[in-house]
């Protein structure tokens, strides 16, 4: 069985992302939270958190022991880019894309 848990439009760059999400990808459950903890990338706590939330989601919606979960699927997609932008000399403008991702974490029992 398995639980999965989504994040939609996260003010985060998708490469940024798939840095952190490659570190958690095959993990069983207590090792990827201890991964990142210890993180420094600015998506460690939001990945933490949807993490957070597929465990939830396996113990209360198909009851499943946490102790035997591990990431078995975790994969970041582009989200809507968000176009701003910057004044430039001479009355020009500049383009700023603001990238946004889709994260889906899936968590199975061994």
């Amino acid at each position: 069985m398995e639980a999965k848990a989504h994040a939609k439009s996260i003010r985060i760059s998708s490469r940024k992302v798939q840095l952190v999400i490659d570190l958690i990808r095959g993990k069983e459950v207590g090792a990827a939270i201890a991964i990142l903890r210890h993180t420094p990338k600015a998506a460690s706590p939001v990945v933490e958190k949807l993490l957070n939330s597929a465990i939830a989601n396996a113990e209360h919606n198909y009851s499943l022991d946490v102790n035997k979960l591990f990431v078995s699927e975790v994969y970041v997609n582009q989200g809507p880019t968000m176009k701003r932008f910057r004044p430039r000399a001479m009355g020009r403008a500049s383009k700023i894309n603001k990238r946004t991702s889709h994260i889906s974490l899936v968590v199975s029992e061994k």
